[in-house]
């Protein structure tokens, strides 16, 4: 049995899709899971409850930790640490092995320009500090040997079935398939790289299914070389026949924006991301397991054939 914790969002459903690919028996675990078909089990639980994640989790081989929370610093400082602090004891009770999706906002800005998993872990925003926390708990509990663990890194990542949080989706996709210009923050012209849901999901049913993988950090396979952001509208643009029109969204822009919308104002912190170059290298697992992206192009036509239909 495996099992996905925070089974509702975009990389839960993503990695479902991947597992049944593989004729996995699992186990989906949110706070309102939708009935499933298929050698699919489904449990409601909140991952704030400790023995709810010990449920959860009970008889499973593998667990992936892919829930998401409100976007909102406050709501993370509070939440993240509870939930890790749950999954691992949980996961170390069961001696069941976890496979924790992660993000990058820990690294130093001063590494973006290529990041790698020994990049420097120096938060500068308020989220980025509480993703450093709980991802040193996590390590620190595997190497007690409390239980085996691995930090499975992703970009900003985007995909098919219109994913409510892929960035490329809401800010590019469904602005141009509506008729509306694409949005953009910071700087157009600085390199952005992009995962690609189904590669991330595909590589997490890998790692998860070698034993020497675990105890390390790995960047999930993302194109190299990537787009500018003005590079992927006008992609984007040409695979939905539309005009390639964009509005720039600036600090300050944001900053006002976000006297009126939470989501906004949240996102402020994290602008630094889109006003450098902003390269993810995932060479680490294509040398070890070679796990490669798929190609940049071919992810915009499939994405693209979503909004078509």
């Amino acid at each position: 049995m495996q099992t996905i914790l925070g089974c509702g969002g975009a990389v839960g459903k993503a990695l479902a899709q991947e597992l049944a690919s593989r004729g996995v028996k699992m186990r989906l675990v949110s706070r309102n899971p939708a009935k499933q078909r298929g050698g699919r089990e489904t449990v409601a639980a909140d991952l704030n409850d400790a023995a709810a994640v010990k449920k959860a989790v009970s008889g499973s081989s593998v667990a992936y930790l892919t829930v998401g929370l409100p976007y909102s610093a406050t709501a993370w400082a509070v939440g993240w640490p509870r939930i890790m602090e749950n999954v691992i004891n949980a996961c170390a009770r069961q001696s069941c092995r976890l496979v924790f999706f992660d993000n990058v906002y820990m690294y130093s800005r001063r590494a973006l320009e290529r990041m790698d998993e020994s990049s420097p872990i120096e938060p500068s925003s308020r989220k980025g500090a509480v993703r450093a926390g709980v991802a040193q708990m996590l390590m620190d509990a595997v190497k007690r040997g409390d239980l085996e663990a691995l930090i499975a890194r992703s970009a900003d990542f985007y995909g098919p079935n219109r994913p409510a949080t892929g960035a490329l989706n809401f800010l590019v996709y469904s602005k141009l398939a509506a008729g509306a210009p694409a949005l953009w923050m910071g700087d157009l012209d600085q390199a952005h790289s992009f995962t690609y849901l189904p590669d991330a999901a595909h590589a997490l049913a890998v790692l998860a299914n070698e034993r020497e993988a675990f105890g390390e950090v790995w960047h999930l396979p993302t194109a190299p070389d990537p787009y500018s952001g003005r590079e992927w509208i006008m992609h984007i643009a040409k695979a939905l026949a539309v005009r390639a029109r964009f509005r720039l969204v600036t600090s300050g822009m944001a900053r006002l924006a976000g006297i009126f919308s939470p989501l906004v104002r949240e996102s402020v912190e994290m602008m630094y991301q889109y006003q450098q170059p902003y390269v993810f290298d995932s060479s680490k697992i294509a040398r070890r397991y070679g796990l490669q992206a798929t190609p940049a192009q071919q992810q915009i036509a499939e994405v693209a054939r979503d909004y078509l239909r």
